[in-house]
């Protein structure tokens, strides 16, 4: 699967798990040049402490568009070392 978003591919994989309806991929499949940190963060209940990217193609920004947990809780651990997107990333089958 593919995550794609202004004409670009911001990470491949063949291991994707879905949570919650969201498509998390591995961060080591992401294409680390359309990603800026941001110091934002989120709190879900089962999941943890979110953290987020802005996504930056050709000059346009998608902010907080990419979302992961570094620190995941016990329940949430399947989304360790993953990403998920949202905010008109696109998701393609290969």
């Amino acid at each position: 699967m593919k995550a794609v978003w202004n004409g670009k591919t911001l990470a491949e994989s063949k291991d994707i798990i879905t949570v919650e309806g969201h498509y998390y991929f591995p961060l080591d499949s992401i294409h680390k040049e359309f990603f800026v940190s941001r110091d934002a963060h989120t709190t879900c209940d089962w999941k943890g402490i979110a953290s987020y990217y802005n996504i930056v193609v050709d000059g346009r920004e998608n902010k907080d568009a990419a979302w992961y947990y570094p620190y995941p809780n016990e329940l949430a651990k399947s989304v360790k070392d993953r990403i998920s997107f949202w905010k008109g990333v696109l998701f393609l089958e290969d």
